[in-house]
């Protein structure tokens, strides 16, 4: 802003200053020539200072400039004053022009406000009897809106009780067809004989034709654990049919897989699982002994694997080996007390 008023100074001087040399020249033009000889004669010796005319040339510039740029700041003023003018009569007739479109809404507002009170307002016109007829009418509709409620619950509760009856006795004929089914499989199964029978029975001949006839208290094909021929022994059969088993050379189960006991509550067993590589062929072999005095032969003689299985049965079951090399616990202490994996088990401590 201030670059500009100082151009516009320096115009207004410079058009000051040849304006007033334009002046000087056209009165110098017009004086007649006696005058010229006049004021040559009367300063002869005197010339006009240029630096003198220069400096009022400036003066004069710069009065205008001055009057120049206040002319301007008037009529800057002046339009900003008009700007705001309008600005505010624009504001003022928005008001106007809102308030006017308002007015009818508050009016029909109150309108409706008055209107509302009117109606709430109690009725002198209404008699003692119309409020009673009224109360008892209010009456019998909320009475028989209960009673409409009242038969809808039942009404649902009925159905409920319906389809519960009916899901239920879906599911009692579907389990009765599946126990149906399950009886006629059971049934086929056994009808249909295993795969490992023909083994079975070659087992049960060879011993019975080399120890005797009553050497077995039992013996079956295992449906349960992949058809596998069972051998129940007598307690002092158990050894003999072990070690026929294992030298055999008919049948050649050199191979004990595993060795374990199970407390049956009314007995004990020992369950011995044995392979032949020979014939590729499985056996089980079981003995059930008395509970109250678990004891049976070991089997450690015939196959060395039998040697910590049988430790183990010992560690938690008690059932005593007869023959062991080294009966001992293996997963307890010495020192600890009873066996863990009976049925009449209990926890025992001495700091308790």
């Amino acid at each position: 802003m201030s670059d500009d008023k100082e151009l516009e100074k320096k115009k207004a001087a410079e058009e000051a200053r040849s304006k007033a040399e334009e002046l000087k020249r056209e009165k110098a033009e017009q004086e007649p020539p006696e005058e010229k000889v006049k004021n040559s004669k009367i300063a002869p010796d005197k010339e006009e200072d240029p630096s003198d005319e220069k400096e009022s040339d400036k003066e004069l510039a710069k009065k205008k400039a001055a009057a120049a740029a206040k002319a301007k700041a008037a009529a800057l003023a002046k339009k900003k004053a008009k700007e705001q003018k309008e600005t505010e009569s624009g504001k003022k007739e928005d008001t106007d022009e809102e308030s006017s479109k308002k007015k009818p809404v508050k009016e029909a507002a109150e309108a409706d406000r008055k209107q509302k009170e009117q109606e709430a307002e109690p009725k002198d016109a209404d008699t003692e009897e119309d409020k009673e007829k009224k109360k008892a009418a209010a009456a019998a509709k909320a009475k028989a809106a209960a009673k409409r409620k009242k038969e809808a619950a039942e009404g649902a509760d009925g159905e409920d009780e319906k389809a519960k009856a009916v899901a239920a006795a879906k599911a009692k004929a579907a389990a009765a067809r599946a126990k149906k089914k399950a009886a006629d499989k059971g049934e086929e199964e056994e009808e249909k004989p295993s795969p490992n029978q023909p083994l079975l029975d070659k087992y049960v001949k060879v011993l019975k034709d080399h120890l005797g006839e009553d050497i077995f208290e039992d013996f079956y094909i295992n449906r349960l654990s992949k058809h596998v021929p069972t051998l129940v022994a007598k307690r002092d059969t158990y050894h003999r049919i072990a070690e026929f088993l294992r030298f055999n050379d008919q049948l050649g189960f050199d191979y004990l897989s595993e060795l374990h006991g199970t407390d049956f509550e009314s007995h004990m067993e020992v369950y011995v699982h044995l392979f032949s590589f020979k014939n590729l062929q499985s056996l089980a072999l079981k003995v059930k002994i008395d509970r109250d005095n678990p004891e049976i032969d070991s089997v450690v003689d015939l196959w060395q694997g039998a040697n910590w299985p049988e430790c183990e049965a010992y560690d938690l079951l008690g059932i005593r080996f007869r023959n062991h090399p080294d009966l001992k616990r293996i997963l307890l202490g010495e020192d600890w007390v009873g066996h863990p994996m009976r049925k009449d088990y209990e926890p025992y401590d001495v700091e308790v």
